[in-house]
Order: C-alpha cells, then structure tokens, then sequence
C-alpha cells in the first residue's frame, strides 16, 4: 500500500480537481470495518443459542448488549479527543486485539458473568477502533466524503449482515466453542491495519499543511450546538428502532410465526444486508443532492413502513423490514459527515461522539426494550417503535450547508 508519494498535495487541497481518493487505503479500512463488525455481530447473532445454554430472560440479553454497547460508547468520545490532539496510527490495530480477546473468552466462558466482561472486551475493541479509523477514510477521500464514509460503513454493515449467517453455518451447528476459530479472522483485521497504520503515519508529516487547509465552520456557535443537538436527537431515534430489529427481530419472528432459529437468522441477514446498501448509497447521495435532504427523507420517510410492520404478515413482514432497513440506513453517513463539516477541526471527536452515541443508545434501548419483552410481550416492542420514526421530522430544523 506505497501510496504516501501522492499524499501531499490531496492533502493539501483535497478538493482539488483531479485529485482522485486513494481507494486502496479507503478499501483496507472498509474490509477492516467488514471483519471488526462481522466479530461484534456474532455476539447478537448468538443470542438464541446464549439464551438456552445460560438460561438467559430477555432482561439479561437486553443487559449483555448494554455492557457491550455502553462499554463502546462511553469510551469512544475519549479516544477522539485524544487522537485529535496526538494521532495514533496504529490505534486500530490494537482495537482489533482487544476484540480478538473478547471472543476468544466468549467462546471459552462458562458464567454469565463471563458473557458480560468478554463484551465489554468487544466493545473496548469497537471504541479504539472506530474514531481512528474515520479519520483515516476522511483524510483519503480528496473531498468525496460522503462517498467515502459510506463505503467504510458498508463494510461494517456488511460485516452486521454476514454475522447470523456465519452464525447459522458454523457457530449454532458446532457449539460456542467454534467461535475461537472464527475469532481467529481478527489476525487478517490486524494485519490489514498494521498496513493502514504505515499509510497513515506517512502522513502525519503534512499535517498542518492539512489543517491549514480545512474550511471553518459555516455557522455561528449557536447554531452550531443547536444543530448538534438536533442531529443528536435523529441519532438517538433512529438506533432506538434499529436495536428493536437488531436484537429481537429473530425472537418476533419465532414467536409470532413460528419460524425455526435458522429461517429466522436469514430473515435478519436479509434485513441487515438491506442496511448495508442503504448505507452504500446515502454517502454519495449526501455529496450530490445535499445531507439535509438525505437526513430527512432517511428517517421520517420510513415511517409508513415501520407502522405497518407490526401488522402483516410473514411475507410482508420480510418486504417492509428490508424497506425500512434501506431507507433508514442512509442516515447515520450523512449525518456523520454533515457533523464533521461543522467542526472540521475535531474529526476524532465528533467520529468518536456519533459513534459512541450511535453505541450507547443501542446498547439503552436494547435492555429498555428486552425489559418491555419481558413484561408485554415482544411483539408490543415493535407496536411501540413503530412511532419512532416520526421523530425525524425535526430534520426540517437543520441548515443546508451546501448554500452557505
């Protein structure tokens, strides 16, 4: 990956014309995103077989994803600060190990207790890794941003896509055990970003040339927090029903079609690989058309689908939730890259701030709603979410950037 000879001069004017991203480095972290997520996903995809070697009540699942998500979410925003401040190009790498250890435990774990400190391994791995990491990809993409960060996502969410499906293979066939083999792909992961990691070193060099270069922010700083509040809030909204499909989809499957454990997890690969496309292609519709317009249509504009899911039947069921994972999906890129560009200075931050929020609420709303499952059942999680899509209609509130 010598690709630090033409480094400079993108760097130093990344919107230049004719300067091309450098779509080998962009392509080695989105692989890495692939395989990280593929590794964080298997922790959901094993929920139903969890749940009956441990006994496990949907409150302790909902909690399982708490430790995991939280644990990412909370550091996160910590490891942007200070890679801001002092980057760190091997930082990914290291994320990779402490996943590597994370499952590695998991597979071997005999307690509950167990469980909870291997996701928190896990989760220690997603928050070292993702900060640096959408650096890296803006800092390659020459002014294709948005296009960049969605085909880092869409390694990520494809990796979320792969997770059950390699879970129905392997791990539900073999046993917990088998996931210690399947953890070992992490090495590929960390030998990916030792590669990355030399890249990104190299340019470290041309870093004020860099930052000398960026565009200041386009609002005032009043209006920069209220439109940080507001993209916040679309965050917060969109991951709360994301974690409903996340990580009960399967149990509402099971218990209101009485589907078997393997024709649900196709059902969820079906929906999570409909999320990666979405992802695909909100980034370069956010460059092209705007990221407000993205924004908005992404999250209210599936709200008809999310109401009507509750109510139909299987095959239904399968149209609309790919629906929804299409539209829904293409926000979290925009959303990203439009908060980026409002503090263009602090890119490690607000990675690591969306990131971890994206995390942190996912990892809230799944013991919140595991606790509803319990209580009322789970098919009234998703007549209770159905109503949560209506709230991207504060979208309205946020600012076209592109004009000013």
């Amino acid at each position: 990956m010598n690709t630090a000879s033409s480094a400079a001069p993108a760097a130093a004017n990344p919107a230049a014309p004719g300067v091309q991203p450098h779509w080998r480095v962009i392509g080695a972290v989105s692989v890495a995103h692939f395989l990280n997520d593929l590794m964080q996903s298997l922790i959901l995809a094993l929920y139903p077989l969890l749940k009956g070697n441990y006994a496990l009540s949907f409150a302790q699942i909902g909690l399982l994803t708490l430790v995991y998500q939280c644990t990412a979410s909370l550091l996160q925003p910590m490891v942007g600060i200070v890679t801001d401040r002092r980057p760190q190009p091997y930082a990914m790498m290291l994320g990779m190990l402490s996943t590597l250890a994370g499952l590695l435990l998991l597979s071997q774990a005999s307690q509950y207790g167990w469980l909870l400190v291997a996701a928190a391994l896990v989760g220690t791995g997603s928050s070292i890794f993702h900060p640096e990491s959408s650096r890296v990809v803006r800092l390659a993409s020459a002014g294709h941003k948005g296009l960049a960060q969605s085909l880092f996502q869409v390694g990520g969410n494809g990796g979320t896509a792969t997770g059950p499906l390699l879970a129905m293979l392997l791990i539900l066939p073999y046993g917990q055990g088998s996931l210690a083999w399947v953890a070992l792909l992490t090495l590929v992961a960390m030998l990916v970003l030792w590669q990355v990691g030399n890249w990104y070193r190299a340019q470290l060099a041309h870093a004020a040339q860099r930052r000398a270069s960026v565009a200041a922010n386009p609002l005032s700083p009043a209006d920069t927090r209220k439109t940080l509040a507001v993209l916040m809030a679309l965050v917060v909204t969109k991951y709360t029903y994301m974690a409903s499909l996340h990580s009960y989809f399967t149990f509402y499957l099971i218990e209101r079609f009485a589907l078997p454990t393997a024709t649900a997890q196709l059902y969820l690969f079906a929906f999570l690989l409909a999320v990666a496309v979405g992802t695909l292609l909100g980034g370069p519709l956010g460059d092209r058309i705007g990221r407000r317009r993205v924004i908005w249509f992404s999250i209210f504009g599936s709200a008809p689908f999310a109401l009507a899911l509750p109510h139909v039947g299987l095959t239904a069921t399968l149209a609309l939730v790919v629906v929804i994972g299409l539209i829904l999906s293409s926000a979290f890129s925009a959303i990203l890259v439009y908060a980026q560009e409002l503090l263009p200075q602090k890119v490690g931050t607000i990675s690591g701030l969306f990131f971890g929020l994206a995390f942190g609420v996912a990892g809230l709303a799944a013991a919140a709603l595991g606790q509803l499952a319990d209580h009322a059942g789970i098919q009234a999680v998703y007549q209770w979410c159905a109503w949560l899509p209506l709230a991207g209609i504060i979208a309205a509130l946020l600012p076209e950037l592109r004009r000013r």
